[in-house]
């Protein structure tokens, strides 16, 4: 078996098994089976070693971190996102109707980045920097964060209307649910401003200059000002539990235009980074 169909492989039975969890997780809410959340999470952690495996077969098959082509990074955004998921879950299993958001969108990442050219490429030498490493994994920790709150905004969003149902009343109440999507969001912004600046770095290293208006480099400062302007009017202007919402899932919307879309659209000095 060649090193591209063992990579396909374990990324499906990571696929199975995140599916499976996405079911059991929809099963204990909708039916209102709070223990079978355990399992759900558990079919998710068992979801993720394959997935963990194929990750690190494709880093030694192409010798460089999951970061290069559309195959590996919407693969490594998936487990970062499930990673995260995780975590949270941990601390606050009541939560759980997060992951009927976070996991569909880990599955749809990972199937897109199946159907996409998976063959390797070496590395540019205007890659080959210990800052764009640290420009990737802070920018892959700020998707994730995103992600999760994309996940309570909606949920958040389903008891300002009014929904009713067994899964949402274990949910904490309106004000606590808007307070931990706006934390998702503070957490996301840190890492996004992180990635810009590790990102500036690495471009001087690499092409002599901080700053070049790259069509890229310019849509993530709209994506963060976008974000910084959420929060600025979160806090300063007391912005309603309704509006934040809809302002998170816009702001997830034009960080998604930037990491997955735009890169295609544009071209850039970002080409070499995600290639299809």
């Amino acid at each position: 078996m060649t090193p591209l169909a063992q990579e396909a492989l374990f990324h499906w039975i990571a696929v199975v098994f995140y599916i499976g969890g996405l079911m059991a997780f929809a099963y204990a809410q909708i039916f209102a089976h709070p223990e079978k959340v355990a399992q759900a999470k558990w079919l998710t952690v068992i979801g993720l070693v394959p997935h963990s495996v194929a990750l690190a077969l494709r880093w030694q098959h192409v010798g460089h971190g999951p970061y290069m082509m559309k195959y590996e990074v919407l693969s490594s955004n998936a487990w970062i996102a499930i990673v995260m998921l995780l975590i949270f879950l941990w601390r606050r299993p009541n939560w759980a109707a997060v992951a009927l958001v976070v996991l569909p969108l880990v599955i749809l990442m990972m199937g897109i980045g199946l159907f996409t050219n998976p063959e390797a490429r070496n590395l540019p030498p205007t890659l080959r920097s210990i800052w764009l490493v640290f420009h990737i994994l802070f920018n892959k920790l700020a998707v994730g964060a995103f992600i999760l709150s994309l996940g309570a905004a909606i949920v958040l969003l389903r008891k300002l209307n009014g929904a009713r149902g067994k899964w949402l009343d274990r949910l904490p109440n309106v004000d606590v649910l808007e307070a931990r999507t706006v934390r998702f969001v503070g957490f996301g912004f840190v890492f996004w401003t992180t990635t810009i600046g590790m990102g500036a770095i690495w471009a001087n290293q690499s092409w002599g200059r901080y700053w070049g208006w790259d069509p890229i480099e310019s849509w993530s400062l709209v994506t963060w000002l976008a974000y910084a302007l959420l929060l600025h009017a979160r806090l300063f202007f007391k912005l309603n539990a309704r509006r934040t919402a809809w302002a998170v899932i816009a702001c997830f919307i034009l960080s998604v235009l930037t990491v997955l879309i735009f890169p295609f659209i544009f071209p850039s000095m970002h080409s070499a980074y995600f290639q299809s």
